[in-house]
């Protein structure tokens, strides 16, 4: 557990849980998930002493849930925010080591290798006015890059007096600020995504258009439809609980400063606008999807088509062919032109002009023309 001490002009990391909040700033605690339930008692403790209230026992069920989906909850006191993150890649190299060191059946590598990333979990905020309670899942990068951050700027403002000032305008003005910061990059890796699946889906589109190709990567394609339409979802949700945050915040920002109240506004207006983007190339990415198996099968139709034409002219030109050897094949008794020693020149002259004709019909109307290609 984390506990950072924000004022107007610093802060402090500190060992022991605060009695109160510094008057020009507040507190960020941060803890992760595995042991919430062990540093429950104390948070409850430092949300009656520096919120003003405890948390409610169903707002604890749901930030201990790791698989709770993006939602928004208020009370009169304090603000819950549930968001839903990516995986980072070392998480993401973890959990596959640990997948790996565990039996289990059979399933799609290739799938498995492109859309690993399409992973998320659950990143909880207790907002209070002078509070901040921020629950991630072990190994979170995000909570790490804010940790780091800030250590880092802690130590600059210690040594320099000049370099102070330059880390004082990045400080977070209130716990909503620092929550939305937070929110903001974890939406930003879901924009960093959007080049990986583009790239695999742009593979997959070549190879589905490309005639000469044999495309067996049905399973990963269909798995990879379903990975967009669970991140469209996904996204949706999270647009709806900033949405509702940003509602809630208008209405009760009665004491807020004019200034920071609008600043608040702009960085919630620009998460949102970032989860629309984010839910806009996901659209994109599901029409491309669908477009590229339609004119794949639209391709493979029109080469079978084209094949069956070219059969069916074949097979016409043959047909009078056969019946011409099959009429003078008959075993009659009595044939005018059989004992004529010119017949059989005729019978295969004529069976010559029938079928160049043929051929030569069929080629200008186009019967025997590639056009599947």
């Amino acid at each position: 557990m984390q506990i950072i001490v924000f004022t107007q002009g610093s802060l402090q990391f500190v060992d022991a849980l605060p009695s109160t909040a510094p008057p020009d700033g507040f507190v960020w605690v941060f803890t992760e998930r595995e042991t919430f339930s062990t540093d429950l008692p104390e948070l409850q403790k430092l949300a009656q002493q520096v919120g003003g209230s405890n948390l409610l026992d169903l707002h604890c069920k749901d930030l201990e849930s790791p698989l709770h989906p993006s939602q928004y909850d208020f009370t009169s006191v304090y603000d819950l925010v549930i968001f839903r993150r990516l995986v980072s890649n070392t998480e993401a190299l973890e959990s596959s080591i640990s997948d790996l060191e565990k039996p289990k059946h059979k399933t799609h590598k290739h799938n498995a290798a492109v859309f690993h990333r399409i992973d998320t979990r659950a990143v909880g905020f207790v907002q209070f006015d002078k509070l901040l309670i921020s629950i991630h899942p072990k190994g979170c990068h995000t909570a790490k890059t804010f940790v780091e951050r800030y250590l880092k700027d802690a130590l600059v403002s210690e040594q320099a007096n000049s370099a102070a000032a330059t880390a004082r305008s990045r400080l977070p003005s209130s716990p909503a600020d620092l929550m939305l910061r937070m929110i903001n990059m974890m939406v930003d890796s879901y924009l960093d995504l959007r080049k990986d699946l583009s790239t695999q889906l742009d593979q997959w589109q070549i190879e589905l258009l490309n005639p000469r190709s044999h495309f067996t990567n049905w399973s990963a394609l269909l798995a990879a439809r379903n990975e967009l339409h669970t991140l469209e979802d996904l996204c949706e949700e999270q647009q709806d609980a900033m949405q509702e945050w940003l509602d809630t915040f208008r209405e009760q920002s009665l004491g807020v400063m004019q200034t920071e109240h609008d600043a608040l506004v702009a960085r919630a207006r620009d998460v949102i606008e970032h989860i629309e983007r984010v839910v806009r190339h996901v659209q994109r990415l599901e029409h491309t999807a669908e477009s590229a198996i339609q004119i794949h099968f639209g391709a493979q139709s029109n080469r079978t088509n084209d094949i069956m034409r070219t059969l069916t002219a074949i097979t016409a030109v043959f047909l009078p062919l056969n019946l011409i050897t099959g009429f003078f094949g008959m075993n009659f008794e009595t044939f005018p032109i059989i004992h004529n020693q010119y017949a059989l020149w005729w019978t295969m002259g004529l069976m010559f002009s029938v079928a160049v004709t043929l051929i030569v019909v069929f080629w200008r109307k186009r019967y025997l023309a590639r056009t599947g290609r």
